[in-house]
């Protein structure tokens, strides 16, 4: 049974308080836990597959007794299971497998870390650590539309190591640059799954997208955003004077870069079925929010599949305001978290950041970014 198909159901049935109770209980679980118990925070990739898991079957048994159908399918099973590996295609387009990039690149920087790290210092040392993290902020910003999100932010991870900052700048880098990613990586429909099921939905009457679709509607939020981004970065990391740094040690050992593709790809199918496993709450409840509080209660992407809820709340029948406003809200929100995010994730998993130290820094810095969108986006509304 098809997501559409499931959505179709759910909006004939209509709300059930006990179904509904019980995810946003989970839901409340997957925000609070990892902040409150160190082993959640330790262990979040098993977590939000747990979590998923429970998702599914509280929806698939209410399937079950209002129209005798399952949400448990082996085509959800097979999807959670394939899309982390690429072998999913979005609009015949192949999805970059998450696995295999942070494997295959995790294993370059392995055995070539030296030279690696070499020429970035070098880099650093001719053109100063605030133009070098300005430039690497805007540029993966902007390249993640046009390559891999993936390889941007695992080649983003690697360069923040890089760099001769204590971990706690080294940690506030990569959470502005992994900003600038989610952003940028949404100008096109190759860039990330939100923006190739948002062209895909918005491909007929009467939007007809195309390629270039989300650069008119909303480019202009985009690549300022990246720009300020990349200016924040700069001025927080500050002047570090790396005349006389050396190359860092690399002490990762190969069953370390094993150990991390394998929790990214545990992690990427948790959101997968955790997504799945909301959707009641996505068509009963968030779908039906006007565009202004739509805005605001997209920061749930923090901790779930934005490409979930762009499937669920983006589509023809909206203005483009409203899909403009939805997708913002979507965009900037999914910094705040680790699981809000590819980047955030493929990072994390490199840096060995925590939720907590993700959080300190993405959560005031997303709540500043969703006031200054929602100014510049209904402001001009209302004059």
């Amino acid at each position: 049974m098809s997501a559409s198909d499931v959505e179709h159901i759910l909006a004939e049935m209509g709300p059930d308080p006990i179904v509904s109770l019980a995810l946003f209980i989970m839901l409340g679980l997957v925000l609070i836990l990892p902040f409150k118990v160190k082993k959640v925070e330790e262990n979040l990739e098993p977590f939000f597959f747990v979590m998923g898991v429970l998702a599914v079957t509280v929806t698939h048994f209410a399937l079950m007794i209002h129209a005798g159908l399952p949400m448990w399918t082996s085509e959800l099973l097979l999807h959670a299971l394939e899309s982390p590996i690429g072998i999913v295609k979005i609009d015949d387009i192949p999805v970059l497998g998450i696995f295999q990039v942070v494997l295959v690149v995790g294993l370059i920087i392995y055995f070539f870390n030296k030279p690696i790290y070499s020429a970035l210092l070098n880099m650093m040392r001719k053109i100063g650590m605030r133009t070098f993290t300005f430039v690497f902020i805007v540029l993966f910003g902007l390249l993640s539309s046009v390559m891999s999100v993936i390889v941007c932010s695992v080649l983003l991870a690697e360069i923040a190591l890089a760099t001769p900052l204590e971990r706690k700048k080294k940690i506030e880098f990569i959470v502005i640059a992994c900003f600038a990613v989610g952003l940028g990586a949404a100008l096109t429909p190759i860039g990330e799954p939100l923006s190739t099921i948002a062209v895909r939905k918005l491909s007929g009457p009467p939007y007809y997208a195309d390629f270039f679709y989300l650069i008119d509607l909303i480019g202009l939020y985009v690549v300022t955003g990246v720009v300020a981004l990349g200016v924040y970065g700069a001025y927080r990391v500050g002047n570090v004077k790396i005349e006389n740094i050396e190359i860092p040690e690399y002490t990762e050992r190969i069953r370390a870069v094993i150990i991390r593709a394998v929790k990214v790809y545990i992690f990427v199918a948790a959101l997968e079925l955790l997504g799945a496993g909301c959707a009641p709450i996505i068509v009963w409840y968030i779908s039906h929010v006007p565009a202004w509080g739509l805005y605001w209660v997209n920061m749930i992407s923090a901790f779930l599949d934005n490409a979930t809820l762009t499937a669920a709340e983006i589509g023809p029948s909206l203005t483009e305001f409203q899909i403009k406003s939805a997708l913002m809200g979507l965009l900037v929100a999914g910094g705040m978290l680790v699981p809000g995010n590819i980047p955030n994730i493929v990072a994390a998993a490199r840096m060995k950041i925590t939720m907590g130290e993700w959080a300190r820094i993405g959560v005031p810095l997303g709540f500043v970014l969703m006031s200054v969108y929602f100014a510049w986006l209904y402001i001009p509304e209302l004059l």
